[in-house]
């Protein structure tokens, strides 16, 4: 199976994960077994919008290695969990400032630099 980011013809920059073929629980990232039941799991594409769940502010720089901080130094970020129509919860940062952001509110997911990206969507 691919990672979960990895590019599918036709999906852009959607985030992939799966689906259970025997109980349909979706899940992200995907992975070749369903986390409920253990059955066998397909690789699927996943809505591109979703509602904001519960969001935060990173005020702390991430620890290092693995990060690496900028040139300009950190600077403090929105982080989020967006629910998709598939029921799942997608950690994702989020490109909304933080007095704009709304728990509820519509937002497009995007598969970002190895995270997850959201940003206010249209309604």
């Amino acid at each position: 199976m691919e990672g979960p980011l990895t590019a599918v013809p036709g999906a852009g920059s959607r985030l992939r994960g799966s689906r259970c073929a025997d109980c349909a629980v979706a899940a992200y990232p995907a992975d070749p077994a369903c986390p409920r039941c253990g059955g066998p799991a397909e690789p699927v594409v996943l809505s591109g919008t979703g509602t904001l769940w519960t969001w935060t502010v990173q005020r702390y720089a991430p620890k290092s290695p693995p990060y690496v901080p900028p040139a300009a130094g950190f600077t403090p970020f929105t982080v989020g969990y967006v629910e998709l129509p598939e029921g799942v919860r997608v950690l994702a940062v989020l490109d909304v400032r933080p007095e704009d952001a709304e728990i509820g509110m519509p937002v497009s997911v995007t598969a970002g630099d190895g995270v997850p990206r959201a940003a206010g969507a249209a309604v």
